[in-house]
């Protein structure tokens, strides 16, 4: 496989290799794809909580009228520790 990066990661590349952090090239897109292949991972797990809560939210039936200011105040009081 052959990959091509922009000069100026390469150059980050080669620091990395010169400065001793990685052996090659090749270690560094693997520990990248490490890095990567974690992210995809964590952001489709906050993807499935976002929508497990969605679906509850939406399960959970309609929350009638609310009052903006009674909110806000509450919210409020509880960021000032007064609850």
């Amino acid at each position: 496989m052959t990959i091509v990066v922009p000069e100026p990661m390469a150059e980050s590349i080669q620091a990395a290799i010169a400065a001793g952090e990685y052996a090659s090239a090749s270690e560094v897109v693997r520990d990248a794809m490490r890095l990567w292949n974690e992210r995809r991972a964590f952001r489709a797990e906050e993807l499935r909580v976002l929508r497990d809560a969605w679906s509850r939210g939406k399960a959970s039936g309609v929350a009638g009228p609310l009052d903006m200011k009674a909110i806000i105040a509450e919210a409020k009081s509880e960021a000032n520790g007064e609850r």
